[in-house]
């Protein structure tokens, strides 16, 4: 068992979506926080939520593309919290579009951040938690680097696969050496990442990776996070039972697998999340995207019935 409990939490990637649920969900947890992020004023607000809350913590601007800003960042953390225990990259870009239409540097900016930002942390902290016996490295990828479905955002998956291969290999080196090291893997949730993507094929279709799971709340995601993490578990899905059940699937057989998507997407099957519009801030998502979704969900996104 881990103990987020008087821990020191570096987060990179904290001005909002899952890394601002993490990085209160850790000081909600006992955790003092640094709150990094290439966006100060996001990071800013998530440092100020934690103090609001009787939290300690400190709010840093910080580019994961850039190795020396990663290190003055660190430093500063360092500066502020004292030996880093976790370590926790929560950066992620997304893009969409058809294969032919996405141009080689576009996949060179995905790798850059969401795989090589992830190794340039590893390489500044890793030595520290070695020298100490003891810390916690963790990585966000996606469900989308788990089993094949993202047809329209490839690159993305593609990454986030790397990335999933990196943190179990890692976790495999160094827990005999005292260093836990866990892959979190959110499945669908309600965050604004969409609205900062590319869009390379107009009206390429944003395809799930499932009708099994349910569209989460960051928050929701942050809590699944950490009760994994206390547990030292080393893959993190945000929801698990669909997850498992889909990665069976495709472990049975990938080939089938496979063909099936191709057969559920010429359906005109999305494979689309169940969506709650009854919950505020799934509903205050969603509209920043399309407001006439309430009325008009999405593709395979399906209404929950109310109550009687």
């Amino acid at each position: 068992m881990f103990s987020i409990q008087g821990s020191k939490a570096f987060v990179v990637g904290a001005a909002g979506g899952i890394g601002r649920a993490l990085a209160l969900e850790f000081s909600r947890r006992g955790a003092e926080v640094a709150a990094a992020d290439i966006d100060a004023a996001g990071a800013e607000q998530t440092a100020q939520q934690i103090t609001e809350r009787g939290g300690r913590a400190i709010a840093l601007q910080c580019n994961l593309a850039d190795q020396q800003s990663l290190a003055n960042a660190v430093a500063e953390a360092e500066a502020f919290l004292g030996e880093i225990d976790i370590s926790a990259n929560v950066v992620g870009v997304l893009l969409s579009g058809n294969a032919e239409d996405i141009p080689l540097a576009e996949w060179e900016r995905i790798f850059q951040i969401n795989f090589f930002g992830a190794a340039r942390l590893t390489e500044l902290m890793l030595p520290r938690m070695l020298a100490r016996g003891k810390g916690y490295l963790v990585n966000t990828a996606s469900v989308a680097g788990l089993y094949p479905f993202a047809i329209t955002r490839i690159p993305y998956a593609a990454s986030k696969a790397a990335l999933i291969s990196m943190t179990q290999n890692l976790a495999i080196y160094l827990k005999p050496k005292g260093i836990s090291v866990s892959c979190l893997c959110p499945g669908p949730t309600a965050t604004p990442i969409g609205e900062k993507s590319t869009t390379w094929t107009e009206g390429a279709p944003v395809v799930g990776p499932g009708r099994a799971y349910t569209l989460k709340t960051a928050q929701q995601a942050a809590q699944a996070f950490c009760d994994g993490m206390e547990l030292q578990r080393v893959i993190i899905p945000s929801e698990e039972a669909p997850t498992l059940a889909y990665m069976q699937r495709y472990a049975n057989s990938p080939d089938n697998f496979i063909y099936e998507r191709i057969g559920q997407y010429a359906c005109a099957d999305s494979g689309r999340p169940i969506v709650d519009f009854s919950n505020p801030e799934i509903l205050a998502i969603v509209q920043g995207v399309d407001a006439s979704m309430q009325e008009r969900p999405l593709p395979g996104a399906t209404k929950p019935a109310k109550d009687s």
